[in-house]
């Protein structure tokens, strides 16, 4: 997989987990103007998001495996810097699982 589609995959990943981030901040905040705001973020990064990762033709399965990992660490930043939620052992250790699953769809020469 090239440097441009791995840089695509990780735009997109960033687009995911930031509208998820707001719609989660969204549907919690109290006041409603901000709430409806932080809604409407939301629905727009995530668009973006699906209009990102479905510009290339590029192999869908093969695709999913490598933004499943990039996601996953990319929210996982997003928690902590966010949320102020720190991962725990199991997260880091499944996590380490995800990404080389990812690695190894992403690099493997059949």
């Amino acid at each position: 997989m090239s440097g441009f589609y791995l840089l695509l995959l990780f735009a997109a990943a960033v687009l995911e987990a930031s509208g998820d981030a707001l719609v989660r901040t969204g549907l919690h905040s109290t006041l409603l103007v901000k709430r409806a705001e932080f809604l409407f973020l939301g629905g727009i990064v995530l668009f973006s998001y699906g209009v990102v990762v479905n510009l290339p033709s590029w192999d869908f399965g093969r695709l999913l495996g490598v933004y499943v990992a990039m996601f996953f660490f990319v929210a996982q930043l997003i928690n902590y810097f966010a949320f102020g939620q720190k991962p725990s052992v199991p997260i880091i250790v499944g996590g380490a699982l995800i990404i080389s699953g990812g690695l190894i769809i992403s690099f493997w020469r059949t």
